[in-house]
This record gives C-alpha cells, structure tokens and sequence, in this order.
C-alpha cells in the first residue's frame, strides 16, 4: 500500500485526455471562443502542471476554434497563444482586469472583433482573500466579489447580444460553492453566486438559443491548487474518491463538452468535476 495521500495516488491508467496527450476531434470546428482567465499562475516548478484557463483555451483550439485568450498577464495570455500557435490552432491576446467594469465589456469587443464573431465564451477567474470571518473585511469581501462575480455577470451582459444561436457560456466555478472548505468566506460565497447568475443568464439567452451552464471543479493539480496546499497542506491529503487530483485538461474537456453542439439540448446545469468528492464522501 502507497504511504501517498489518497488524493495524490493514481488509481489505474490515465487516458491521454486527462494528461493532454489525445488529438483534437474537431468538435468546435469553426468556432471563436473567448476565455477570459486562458493564462496559467506563474510557478517556481520547472515542470509545472497546467492551469484550467490555459488547458481550456488550448483544447478549444484543438478542437478547431479560433480563440482569443484573455488575461490580466498579458504574457501569460501570450505564453497560452504561442502554445496553441505551435499546435497549429490560432488565436489574439487580449490584457485586462476583469476587476474593472470597463475593461469587461472591452474584452468581450475585442474578442468579436478580433475573431470575426463570437460562439462562446468562458469565465475562467477567481480570486481569494481573507480568512474565515474574523479575518475578512469589507475591502477584502469586495474585491472578491468584483472579480469572481461582478465581473462574470457584465461580460455575460457585454457577450450575450453579440453571441450566435448555438453559443454557449460557461461559468467556472468550484465546488467550494457547495460547502465551506477553503475557509474564505469570500471566495466560498462568490462560487456559489455564480450558479445563480449562471440560471439566469441560461433563462434569459434560452430565447436567443444560447446556453449557459456552469463546470466545478475540485481539487485539481495546476500551480494555483499547488500553492493553495503549500498553505494548506490538509488540502492534498483529502480523500478523493478516484484516488487521485483531476487534471487542468479534464476540466477542459468538461468545459469543451458543453461549448460544443454535443452538449445543444443542456442549459442551466452544474457540472460537477472533483473525482466523485462532494457526491461520495
């Protein structure tokens, strides 16, 4: 028996999925999506997992879309951009903080503009800070919300009008959303917000035949969740049912699933994707 945490220990074969290694199917072929958050935290490991965002904006490019990834770090988009131009995809690089209302509906112009149309859209941010209650206060909730919230409702506002029948949205959230493990009260509350917006915003684009639908992940390997155990080392040692972390491209492929005409009769709907963590323990 492996004196691995649970959580860290692989439990058969990974597919080439998971590891990023299968070929692209063509699955949005044509398309022209916009991530917002398609870079990766910087990492002080040389070989460092992949983030959510970049993983998600790389298969969307596999799978044949133009994709304009856009960033806060203009380099790290770039760094997203020149990993897909080297797999044969294409792509523009869009910097700003979603932070401020502005830059939101700039990015989401710049994005139609700059792929020639939009068919779907990705909200891949989210920010921590403050710890449990007393440690929390009002600038700290604030900043938060504006970033993991705010700013997901004014690009789905700024994308919605601009989006083509059959586009899809999709929310990245956590499924910190469903119970309080990361012991932010912030950050916990804004996840959850998002399943709200995400019902609405699903309710209103049914009319115009777009979805929107939202993917929690759990504990998945990327810098970011690296750095959030090094803080918390309890984090790597929970007991995820498959025995292992998830992958930043299995959440990709959840994420590709619902962008793509194979997921056309699915809106308003979590996809939760954690190894069987929140249903089986």
């Amino acid at each position: 028996m492996s004196d691995a945490p649970r959580s860290e220990r692989i439990v058969g074969p990974v597919p080439l999925e998971a590891a990023g290694l299968a070929p692209g199917r063509e699955r949005l072929k044509g398309g022209k999506i916009l991530v917002v958050g398609a870079g990766t935290q910087a990492s002080p490991e040389a070989d460092a997992p992949i983030g959510n965002g970049r993983a998600i904006a790389r298969l969307a490019a596999r799978e044949g879309a133009a994709v304009a990834c856009a960033d806060r770090d203009a380099e790290s988009a770039r760094e997203t951009l020149a990993e897909i131009e080297k797999d044969g995809g294409r792509g523009i690089v869009i910097a700003g903080d979603v932070a401020d209302a502005e830059t939101c509906e700039r990015i989401v112009a710049e994005a139609e503009q700059g792929l020639g149309g939009l068919d779907g859209v990705v909200l891949n941010v989210g920010i921590a800070a403050g710890a449990r209650l007393a440690g929390t206060d009002a600038a700290a909730w604030d900043r938060v919300f504006a970033v993991n919230l705010r700013a997901h409702f004014l690009i789905a506002r700024a994308a919605l009008p601009r989006l083509t029948p059959g586009a899809g949205l999709v929310f990245i959230s956590s499924v910190a959303a469903l119970g309080p493990g990361t012991q932010s009260p912030s950050y916990d509350s804004s996840k959850a917000g998002l399943a709200g917006l995400m019902r609405h915003v699903a309710f209103e684009a049914a009319r115009l035949g777009v979805r929107a639908n939202v993917v929690l992940p759990g504990l998945i390997d990327t810098p970011l969740g690296r750095n959030a155990s090094r803080g918390r080392p309890s984090r790597a040692r929970t007991p995820v049912p498959l025995g292992r972390q998830g992958t930043g491209w299995e959440v990709a492929y959840a994420t590709i699933f619902l962008l793509s005409p194979e997921a056309s009769y699915i809106t308003g709907q979590s996809l939760i994707v954690d190894g069987g963590l929140s249903a089986l323990t």
